[in-house]
């Protein structure tokens, strides 16, 4: 056997796939769901986007991956309006919490402002800054 480092992306989602198929085999029935990619994005007049999010689905629960509002458009809400958007869809779909992580230079207060709670944190992620892992429970989950 030999062990080498490389990057090629059809490893990488042949692994990827693996791994998803060994967790599935060891979730019971009733947990699982389709894992199923959500993006919202604001366009402006010119067809630009300026703004988007993106996340994904999985075992009941929604993955924020990422949010960016440009800065011309900041402060005028398309944040809120695309967090809700993705709110909405984890609702719908019966997800039982959203989860994501964030840089403290980015925007944790605004996470919380929504709901979210910091579950976690890596100090010096890069050196001086933290990362923050927030969640919002959507519905209580059965014991």
């Amino acid at each position: 056997m030999e062990i080498i480092q490389q990057w090629i992306q059809e490893d990488s989602d042949y692994i990827r796939k693996k791994l998803i198929a060994y967790n599935m085999e060891q979730i019971p029935e009733e947990l699982k769901s389709p894992y199923e990619n959500i993006s919202f994005v604001a366009k402006d007049d010119k067809g630009t986007i300026v703004a988007g999010i993106t996340g994904h689905l999985f075992w009941h629960h929604m993955h924020i991956d990422f949010l960016w509002v440009d800065s011309c458009v900041r402060k005028e809400g398309y944040g809120s309006k695309l967090l809700a958007k993705m709110e909405q869809v984890a609702i719908d779909k019966a997800c039982t919490f959203i989860y994501l992580d964030t840089f403290s230079f980015q925007a944790p207060a605004f996470y919380e402002k929504h709901g979210y709670e910091v579950f976690g944190k890596l100090d010096n992620f890069p050196a001086g800054v933290k990362q923050y892992f927030l969640q919002k429970k959507l519905v209580e989950q059965e014991k």
